[in-house]
């Protein structure tokens, strides 16, 4: 199972799928996705911070604030 630090709080996130688990057979879901903001930049996040961001124009400072 790989793992990406979240680009809000820093937090290690799970990150499903892939050949990681093709003999094990797990299905532990995805902690995070990756983001494509409005202002150009892509930004991984877990779905926490995801909760916490505005519901409109998020930009790479909105993420700079979590």
């Amino acid at each position: 199972m790989a793992t990406r630090s979240c680009d809000g709080c820093g937090d290690e996130v799970t990150i499903a799928g892939g050949i990681a688990n093709i003999w094990t057979q797990e299905h532990t879901p995805t902690g995070g996705i990756t983001l494509e903001l409005q202002d150009d930049t892509e930004h991984f996040l877990c779905f926490d911070c995801i909760d916490r961001l505005p519901d409109e124009d998020v930009t790479a400072a909105d993420v700079a604030a979590l």
